[in-house]
């Protein structure tokens, strides 16, 4: 069944793509594999976030300046994107169930290489490395989406990706206390060998589903641009999606630096803590995935923009104070987690043979929108502090919202797809 706020229009074709196997859309989703997945890919993009509320930390480790730290996140984002174009659409093309504990494991061996990085040059390396292999979650997701039925695809999905986001904002607390208790190095060997174990579950728990498409690997890469081109739909969405992210990074980066400075000066185990209240809001973007399935995607979509502007306009007044910055983080990460999974959904809901190809646009898009986010954040915070940033970020939530007035009756909406 198609998204429910879909008019009818021409159907999508792909040609170069061979349907996927009955077997495989007959196989269900359970909650225990649900579960399974959204903790997982938790795990492994939390890979990404160890080094951000330790920015300072690791500076003054390796004898860093302040404003080199920044590129810690960049790099792993870089090498995150590179990973997800390179790397996630063989899961159109290959078994899963050896792809994604392949791609844990070399995760685990770049954790390790962060964990015994002797120079800040060398620790940038690993981690861009870190970034290109970390892409199981990416995997995870659109595997989800094809288990699932049609009628609670929207739900399944944003389970688990309510799952990676949540991983993402649990990772600041962890990365805070177990640096804080044991050093940041301590960290990543326990990164790894959580990677290593998550590795060992999925390869038992993911059943063996035949390739949706056969093609050269070239070709494989190229046909991701051509579904870009070819749906209208995904254009805008990876506009909407790389916003959202930017603004994202923007703010918890330059939120490090805010709450490392006077009047705050909190510990890397004290600004770890914030990740707690984001958590909440991961929780509560949830739901938004039924939003989609209930035909109120893009209408949520509106609403959910408005929230982002509004947590940016509240920002600006939060520089003194803890509880203001405590309700910015809740709100904002309602509004970029229910933006996210709504933009997601609307992806899957484009294509079924080309899920993992879509996701990798629109996660590369995001990560590389992400990648300016925290570039930005250190060089507005050099120049004009956090003003700067919330301004900023007040500018983003425009733009998110114009774009997503102009496409809500046209480009935003999903093609009626043949079965």
């Amino acid at each position: 069944m198609p998204a429910p706020d879909t008019p009818a229009s021409s159907p999508a074709a792909h040609p170069s793509d061979h349907p996927a196997p009955p077997a495989a859309r007959r196989t269900l989703m359970t909650r225990g594999l649900t579960f399974l997945f959204a903790v997982a890919g938790g795990a492994a993009v939390g890979n990404l976030y160890w080094a951000q509320p330790l920015l300072d930390f690791i500076a003054r480790d390796l004898h860093a300046s302040p404003a080199a730290a920044g590129w810690l996140v960049t790099a792993t984002q870089l090498g995150y994107a590179a990973g997800i174009l390179l790397v996630v659409p063989l899961g159109d093309a290959y078994d899963r169930r050896k792809l994604i504990p392949v791609m844990l494991l070399c995760s685990a061996v770049a954790l390790l290489g962060c964990a015994l990085a002797p120079s800040f040059g060398i620790l940038l390396v690993a981690l861009t490395l870190l970034g290109v292999t970390t892409v199981s979650g990416q995997l995870l997701a659109p595997l989800a989406g094809d288990l699932a039925e049609d009628d609670n695809r929207g739900s399944v999905v944003g389970t688990v990706v309510s799952g990676i986001l949540t991983g993402i904002l649990v990772s600041r607390t962890i990365s805070g206390l177990i640096a804080g208790a044991a050093g940041w190095r301590t960290l990543y060997v326990a990164a790894a060998v959580a990677a290593a174990g998550f590795a060992a579950l999925l390869h038992r728990a993911i059943p063996s589903l035949e390739p949706k498409t056969q093609m050269p690997y070239p070709a494989l890469i190229a046909s991701v641009g051509r579904v870009v081109r070819r749906e209208r739909t995904v254009r805008w969405t990876l506009v909407l999606g790389a916003t959202a992210f930017a603004a994202f990074t923007m703010f918890w980066t330059a939120l490090t630096f805010l709450l490392s400075a006077p009047p705050f000066g909190y510990s890397v185990t004290e600004i770890g803590l914030f990740g707690l209240a984001g958590v909440a809001g991961a929780l509560a973007a949830r739901r938004a995935g039924r939003l989609h399935d209930r035909g109120l995607s893009l209408p949520a979509s509106g609403i959910a923009w408005a929230l982002v502007l509004a947590a940016f306009v509240l920002a600006a007044f939060a520089g003194h104070s803890v509880l203001l910055v405590v309700v910015v983080i809740v709100v904002l990460d309602v509004a970029v987690q229910g933006v996210n999974l709504l933009n997601q959904s609307r992806m899957f809901a484009v294509s079924d043979e080309a899920r993992s190809r879509l996701n990798t646009a629109f996660v590369t898009s995001n990560f590389l929108g992400g990648a300016i986010g925290s570039a930005a954040a250190s060089v507005l915070w050099s120049t004009g502090g956090w003003t700067a940033v919330t301004v900023a970020g007040m500018v983003l939530s425009d733009f998110g919202l114009v774009v997503w007035a102009l496409g809500r009756r046209g480009p935003l909406v999903v093609p009626r797809r043949s079965r």
